[in-house]
């Protein structure tokens, strides 16, 4: 435990307490207060414990001198900073009690810790506070707060955020937005004065999601700078927030967005808000993943077994489903190699289209005579899982359930919209959990069902429960639904997917083991989307599928290996009707399955880094494993070089003092490339040099033309 103190009345201060929790080489250092919540000093690189002795001298070298054309005093910067605190950015928790503004005056404040926990306490005349604030052996720290109700008059929140300081030298600001089948976009802007708020107000985490929020020093790259970086775990409505002020450190925070009226707690009630996530790296975006990768790595959920082959029949058959052809793929599958067989979208009561029979999940028995269980045979007996999707939290509005239980809406059906012809279920009624839970249970409890692809295919902007916003208490119903979903069964895998990738976070991932990336299986477009979903997720989390040469999102045709090289960097998958392919087209993705299934080991538990070349036509990934004993390079060239002569791949992560041989890997064609003549060493079919000259010097690769990829393999000799 490291937690100094020290009596500072000889200074002529009263007694403060200094609290360092450290972890992973990162250091926070948070100051007790007499008369308040307490202070953070210090969030950033591990200074080391803090002695009793310099506890005081600390406190007194970070102190403020009182500036011009401010308060007469100086006032402190806390956890839950507010206008009763001197603060004039966005407040930290914000209301109204008795038609007045919530303004808590905090008293019996506690702070007790550990080196790695710290907890506040403390109560005003309206609420008891709680704050959490957990930093791991990775470096990621995790805050959770909550209040509740301890006096006689309603409270209404609208805002409960967690924020944390940052280093003075931030100047630049990075996040992600996008749209559906471009998810994750980065947009990078300068740090400018002012409170800066980006609301989510999508109803899922959206396919805009900031996802992060990262400032950074001026010029940070993939491995240069330091970042400051927060996420929100939770799969609704959020704010991201940052509060650069003239007269203050700048706040880096976010939390759950909290629409009037939504969240209303009488005496005695709590609100306990979303776990808030931040993250600091000294070595760019990827020191900051890796601590991410990390933190979710060495979770108690954390998928331990290996990463199946997947083949998932939307792209396949679409609505068009019957037994002898599904059974005819399910074949197709394993004989190259699929591991996991899952049935999309179709299989359910009257679902012949995206119009209808959503929320009725019982067996067609129209399209499946004798139900799911000669097909669910079928896929056994090959030797692979079985998946079903299901899109639980949405009802078509010509459904059984939607005939027998208007009521049950999350929308009122006289005024609301539809989207993709669907309203949402209201989660927070019991009765609806109670019964989505019973129907999907029976369908996973009958066939042992493996995996469920869990969707959801619409934003969710018009919400009611109870008379009031309802969006908050909906998605904790969604993920108890989930979560008792686990209970029940065991054994069974969830996938997030929102018409794609709008629903990653780490508050679905908590309950799911791993997420849809995109609809698009566009491999191009894919390289952009999982490289930004990678800035928060290891490679196993993240699902990615070969889809048909002609990508159905986009229309454009790309080779077989070019999508094979990009879908292997993830959780790995087929999405086309393999029935089609050649037979020369079988015999690579079965070359393919068999490269995924030896190297999943090393990339679904290596570093990533993202290497930049110097030439913006060429996406280079490499992951090293723990060990430093092999990397996998993957060079991908999306459009023309800028110059003749082809640059080198320099490699990242090796062990500088040992020597690698590097060759193409096996599994995966060598493009012909535009050269005129071979490239020497791999005319030869390898090299082999020391770890640093790979980094330093790197070898050098061939003139790529555009929509071709290269994947190479670094073994320790």
């Amino acid at each position: 435990m490291t937690v100094v103190e020290r009596d500072l009345a000889r200074a002529g201060q009263p007694e403060r307490t200094v609290h360092v929790l450290r972890g992973g080489g990162v250091g926070l250092v948070v100051a007790s207060r007499p008369d308040g919540l307490p202070e953070v000093l210090h969030w950033g690189r591990d200074t080391g414990p803090v002695s009793a002795t310099d506890a005081g001298d600390l406190v007194a070298a970070q102190g403020r001198a009182v500036s011009p054309s401010a308060y007469d005093a100086a006032w402190p910067l806390t956890l839950l900073p507010t206008e009763h605190d001197g603060w004039e950015g966005r407040p930290g928790i914000a209301g109204q009690v008795g038609g007045r503004p919530l303004v808590p005056v905090w008293h019996e404040v506690a702070v007790r810790g550990t080196v790695s926990e710290l907890v506040v306490d403390a109560v005003s005349d309206e609420l008891a506070l709680s704050i959490v604030l957990v930093l791991d052996a990775h470096g990621v720290l995790r805050v959770r707060q909550s209040v509740t109700n301890t006096g006689a008059a309603d409270v209404e929140l609208s805002a409960l955020e967690a924020v944390l300081p940052v280093g003075d030298r931030a100047a630049e600001v990075l996040d992600l937005a996008g749209k559906w089948t471009r998810e994750r976009t980065p947009q990078r802007r300068a740090l400018t004065d002012g409170v800066h708020v980006r609301e989510s107000r999508r109803g899922r985490t959206g396919h805009d999601a900031p996802t992060l929020t990262i400032l950074g020093t001026a010029g940070f790259d993939d491995a240069l700078g330091e970042l400051w970086a927060v996420h929100p775990a939770w799969s609704a409505d959020t704010v991201h927030r940052i509060d650069r002020l003239a007269e203050a450190r700048t706040l880096l925070g976010a939390g759950e967005l909290l629409r009037s009226g939504e969240v209303v707690l009488r005496p005695q009630d709590v609100f306990t808000a979303p776990e808030t996530v931040f993250v600091w790296s000294d070595t760019g975006l990827d020191g900051l993943s890796a601590r991410l990768h990390d933190s979710l790595r060495a979770r108690p959920g954390h998928p331990v077994t290996s990463r199946p082959v997947v083949l998932n029949t939307w792209e396949a058959v679409y609505y068009r489903q019957e037994l002898e052809p599904l059974l005819e793929l399910a074949r197709a599958a394993a004989d190259v190699g699929v591991e996991r067989f899952v049935l999309d979208d179709g299989w359910f009561t009257g679902r012949r289209s995206d119009t209808t029979a959503l929320g009725d999940w019982t067996v067609d028995a129209e399209v499946w005579p004798d139900g799911l269980g000669p097909l669910v045979d079928g896929v056994r007996a090959l030797g692979m899982d079985f998946g079903l999707w299901f899109e639980p939290e949405c009802v078509s509005p010509v459904s059984a359930l939607a005939e027998a239980h208007p009521d049950w809406f999350l929308q009122d059906p006289d005024q609301a919209r539809t989207w993709r012809h669907e309203y949402t279920l209201d989660f927070a009624n019991p009765a609806v959990r109670e019964h989505v839970l019973d129907q999907m249970s029976e369908v996973i409890e009958e066939h042992h069902v493996d995996f469920v692809k869990w969707d959801q295919n619409r934003d969710v902007v018009q919400t009611v429960h109870a008379g009031r916003v309802g969006l908050g208490a909906h998605t904790r119903g969604v993920y108890a639904v989930m979560d008792e979903l686990r209970r029940r069964h065991p054994w069974l895998e969830v996938e997030s997917c929102a018409s794609g990738g709008a629903r990653v976070d780490l508050g679905v991932l908590e309950r799911t083991d791993r997420v849809w990336a995109s609809d698009s299986n566009d491999a191009m477009e894919r390289l952009a989307i999982q490289r930004w979903t990678e800035l928060l997720l290891p490679l196993e989390l993240i699902g990615s599928h070969v889809g048909p040469e002609v990508s159905h999102t986009t229309d454009r045709h790309l080779d077989l290996d070019f999508r094979m090289a990009v879908s292997l960097f993830g959780s790995a998958g087929i999405e086309t009707d393999v029935t089609r392919c050649t037979p020369a087209e079988r015999d690579r993705l079965r070359e393919w399955t068999a490269l995924y299934k030896r190297e999943r080991g090393l990339l679904h538990s290596g570093r990533v880094h993202h290497v930049d070349l110097g030439d913006a036509g060429l996406v280079t990934t490499v992951v090293v494993g723990a060990d430093q004993d092999r990397a996998l390079a993957r060079i991908v060239r999306t459009e023309t070089g800028p110059r003749a002569l082809a640059v080198p791949l320099r490699f990242r992560g090796l062990d500088r003092a040992r020597r690698y041989r590097v060759a193409p890997v096996t599994g995966l064609r060598v493009p012909k490339g535009v050269d005129v003549t071979p490239t020497p060493w791999l005319e030869r079919g390898s090299v082999e040099l020391p770890g640093a000259v790979l980094e330093d010097l790197g070898v050098r690769l061939p003139s790529l033309a555009p929509g071709t990829a290269l994947v190479l393999e670094a073994q320790a000799v």
